[in-house]
């Protein structure tokens, strides 16, 4: 069975850092661009950042310059370090293999004061 697991969500002031974590396996990770999504209450999901193969890095304006994307290749995960969090940023972050249906059960943040 494919998986995604998140993990490293929770409550943090404005301002505060996360890093969130997202483990796969050589199967779901292949040769493929992987990414994060979040979905807020209320809100479609959009892409966060994504990284290929190679580890080029793409990320949506709002959070350009404030999070990090990584992968390890050999350990089949992925990692968004996320600073400087704003309570704009609360959401259910998701791991995606990217272009298909595989996604992780999510990991909640929540920034507030």
């Amino acid at each position: 069975q494919e998986q995604l697991v998140e993990s490293g969500g929770g409550v943090v002031q404005p301002g505060g850092s996360l890093r969130l974590s997202c483990a796969g396996s050589r199967d779901i990770f292949g040769l493929y661009t992987m990414a994060w999504y979040r979905q807020a209450p209320g809100k479609q999901r959009e892409l966060v950042a994504d990284i290929t193969l190679r580890g080029t890095p793409y990320y949506a304006d709002s959070v350009k310059g404030r999070f990090t994307i990584s992968r390890d290749n050999a350990k089949y995960t992925i990692d968004l370090q996320m600073s400087n969090l704003q309570p704009e940023d609360t959401a259910v972050y998701y791991c995606n293999r990217k272009y298909s249906d595989i996604w992780g059960k999510g990991t909640p943040v929540t920034v507030t004061s």
